[in-house]
């Protein structure tokens, strides 16, 4: 009797020391990467063409190739993009997660500024981003740190960036340019189909320079300045639509408060956008706006929008939904005080996306630009029908 109970108790220990060894090894941080892509093919016509310069045609504008490694709470990322015989890094981080609501990310990543920072390039539902977005650089990629935290009724962000392109050196630039910026977003209402957020953005950013080499080896940095620009919303054909270059200047600042609603099948966006330019020299400052509004509308297959914490905006819609997109854009980068006149445009969009699985999608869209009181380009108006079709992974 005493033997089987040694026995028993020694099964159990050893039982229990395997378990034990087991569930640590579980516990252990495992290693996983996931490779991505994505590939763009996209088609367009344009009338009428006679002022810039527009010609019809197909376009592979963006391919890429990349992925992401995790190892427990780390993550790093690269994503490398080919369009037009160039290659260019894209999204390039290293990131860690604190806990499930809050990360820290540094490299070279779009920052969270305005609400087109909840979607990538590939995933906006107005098939391009707003004109003024892209014109005021609000969602570009700069190099820079992040912490993000994201929870049930609120995100938050605050990012410190290098304005230092990330094919240069800090002495090409001659002297860096360093700015902060920031994201808040109160969303008390992120049930499927119903959604309730209002939010605002701020930034801030000393001023671009270039550095030349002298003879005797010295570096002259050139007085500060800054360029902004946009074409038309295409990118089969590569046509200026509005554009400043604001030289002697110190600084800038951007501001853009912005909503989103959605209601079962429905949903509708905004942002507006104010920019000053502080200048040297007694020059006047410079200021641009914009504003866009967006109106969505499930037609067929889901039903329901949802959300996504993480991002601050609406999640994609699932498989096999058809989606109508009506939006409008106004961008004014003409400033008669600075007597700076980059042009002002309206433009106005009908787009319909079909989700075909989580990998593809296409895009068919109808679009209406003007232009008016530009500097360097003639008073002009175009019609682009454009169709496009994703594969990402």
């Amino acid at each position: 009797m005493k033997k089987r109970l040694l026995f028993t108790a020694a099964i159990m220990a050893l039982t229990g020391s395997f378990a034990t060894l087991q569930a640590q090894e579980e516990a252990k941080p495992k290693f996983k990467f996931t490779p991505s892509g994505r590939i763009l093919l996209d088609g367009a016509v344009f009338g009428p063409e006679h002022k810039a310069g527009f010609a019809d045609g197909i376009a592979l504008p963006d391919i890429r190739v990349g992925g992401k490694a995790e190892y427990g709470n780390w993550l790093a990322k690269i994503d490398v993009g080919y369009a037009f015989g160039k290659i260019g890094m894209k999204d390039v981080y290293i990131q860690y997660k604190f806990n499930p609501t809050n990360l820290l990310r540094g490299g070279y990543f779009v920052h969270q500024f305005g609400l087109q920072s909840a979607t990538s390039s590939s995933f906006k539902e107005t098939f391009e981003a707003p004109i003024t977005d892209t014109y005021m650089n609000a969602t570009g990629r700069n190099m820079g740190f992040m912490y993000l935290h994201y929870g049930d009724k609120f995100l938050a962000s605050a990012s410190g960036i290098i304005g230092t392109k990330i094919t240069e050196r800090a002495n090409d630039a001659g002297k860096v340019s360093l700015g902060v910026m920031s994201r808040l977003l109160w969303h008390p209402v992120t049930k499927e189909g119903k959604v309730a957020q209002v939010g605002v953005s701020g930034w801030y950013q000393s001023s671009y320079h270039s550095g030349t080499k002298e003879a005797d080896g010295s570096l002259k940095v050139s007085p500060g300045f800054f360029d902004y620009s946009a074409g038309y919303p295409t990118r089969v054909d590569n046509v200026t639509l509005v554009s400043t270059k604001i030289d002697n200047a110190r600084g800038v600042f951007k501001l853009s408060p912005e909503f989103q609603l959605a209601y079962d099948r429905f949903a509708l966006a905004g942002q507006y956008y104010y920019m000053n330019v502080n200048r040297k020299d007694g020059m006047k400052h410079f200021q641009a706006q914009g504003a866009y509004g967006v109106f969505r509308a499930l037609l067929f297959g889901d039903t329901s929008y949802g959300y996504s914490d993480v991002d601050g905006g609406l999640a994609l819609p699932k498989p096999k939904t058809l989606e109508c997109v009506l939006s409008y854009n106004y961008t004014n980068a003409s400033d008669k005080n600075a007597m700076i006149w980059g042009g002002i445009t309206n433009d106005y969009s009908v787009t319909l996306n079909y989700y075909i699985n989580k990998y593809m999608l296409c895009r068919l869209r109808w679009s209406y630009t003007n232009l008016r009181n530009s500097a360097d380009l003639p008073r002009n108006h175009v019609n682009i029908v454009e169709a496009r079709v994703q594969f990402k992974f």
